[in-house]
């Protein structure tokens, strides 16, 4: 959805998202978003026919989660991709699914037990709330609510204050509590005044080191005001998209870095009055924040371009030495980072001590000399290894 465009939900598309997902979790609506082929055959295979056959989803951000990780599954509706995940994690992993939907969630939870029995242990859950603000458990709020009812402005305070309470007491997502974050074509069905604080939320949850895995909706134009406001194709999945650029624009905005399309569909699952609708998956990392100290370390770039640009404007052409700080060598060199495939770390011969770092300028591009990564003293020289031997060389 392009932020240029200041019309916002009304409560009549909010209405029909809920009653079109409720009808999903009944029935199968076939035209509910754009389920997709691909999943690991042996872990669907584990998983309910109903809870299979009620995906309206657009991708599968499962195939991108590790043994051991704690996640957080936005819209987990029928709990497909959780109970997939669940596999995935393993024993030691932990799965939250995050749902609005009264009837998804009942859908996902009537199988909690079955799914523990099969797999010899349990490491799901499901709770009810908003995605775009994670910090608030509803089924608290709606517990208290009815204990509390708000009759006058005074009851509507005291109901906000205990919402307020239990996003700071009791958080339904804590912060950096996570691993990794993903969900399943329903970041569209957010309103647009609400999507800021959506990726705010993606981002606050997620430990340092963690990473957002979104398949979602974009389109190649702007949808019309008409096709906004159609309820239909609001909760279809398709009014609410996300113009395909500033999707990543979205996450760059929140903080991520390392953002990258991991699977786009070339052709476009729908059409509309030109506009065209395709599924995409991105994957977002959090991390870049925090001071740039001076440690001697380099980073060279192995191409294939010319040259590359990272998140916070640093420039790395092809083959050369750029000098970086330790927090961005640690992230374009570290296990798990996006760019270590395509860059060499070089680290100095003596290394600098972190309690005896200064501090990096990490504005622009410059580089790194080799006789400042070797010490200015160092003047070595080694001889060729015999034939034959691990130090041989040519």
């Amino acid at each position: 959805m392009s932020r240029t465009d200041a019309d916002t939900a009304s409560p009549d598309l909010e209405r029909a998202v809920r009653e079109r997902y409720a009808r999903g979790a009944e029935r199968i609506e076939p035209e509910l978003c754009c389920p997709i082929e691909g999943y690991d055959a042996l872990l669907l295979a584990n998983l309910p026919a109903e809870i299979v056959e009620r995906d309206y989803g657009c991708g599968d951000p499962s195939r991108w989660v590790g043994e051991g990780e704690s996640v957080v599954d936005l819209g987990s509706g029928s709990g497909k991709i959780a109970y997939v995940l669940a596999q995935k994690v393993g024993a030691r992993g932990r799965v939250l699914g995050v749902d609005f939907n009264d009837p998804m969630l009942e859908l996902a939870r009537r199988h909690q037990a079955s799914m523990a029995d099969k797999l010899g242990y349990a490491n799901v859950r499901f709770a009810k709330g908003r995605i775009q603000d994670l910090a608030l458990d509803l089924e608290l709020a709606d517990a208290w609510l009815a204990a509390h009812p708000a009759r006058d402005l005074a009851g509507i305070d005291a109901f906000e204050a205990e919402c307020a309470r239990l996003r700071r007491e009791a958080p339904l997502c804590a912060d950096e509590g996570a691993d990794v974050v993903v969900s399943n074509c329903v970041l569209n069905l957010v309103r647009p005044e609400d999507k800021r604080a959506l990726f705010a939320e993606i981002f606050r949850v997620l430990r340092r080191g963690g990473r957002a895995v979104i398949s979602d909706i974009v389109c190649d134009e702007a949808p019309t005001a008409a096709m906004r406001a159609d309820p239909g194709l609001w909760s279809g999945c398709l009014s609410g998209a996300f113009l395909e650029a500033e999707f990543l624009d979205a996450f760059e905005e929140a903080g991520f870095h390392g953002i990258e399309v991991l699977a786009r569909t070339e052709k476009p699952w729908r059409t509309v009055e030109g506009i065209e609708f395709r599924s995409v998956t991105v994957r977002a990392f959090k991390g870049k924040q925090g001071p740039c100290l001076e440690r001697r370390q380099a980073v060279l770039y192995k191409g294939p371009w010319k040259e590359v640009r990272d998140d916070d404007g640093h420039a790395f052409p092809r083959g050369l030495r750029v000098a970086v700080c330790d927090k961005t060598f640690r992230l374009m060199t570290g296990p798990g980072s996006p760019y270590a495939r395509d860059v060499v770390g070089i680290e100095p011969r003596v290394a600098v001590p972190l309690e005896e770092a200064g501090p990096f300028a990490c504005r622009g591009t410059s580089l790194r000399s080799p006789r400042e990564t070797k010490g200015d003293g160092y003047a070595q020289t080694t001889g060729g290894g015999e034939a034959g031997s691990d130090e041989s060389c040519c």
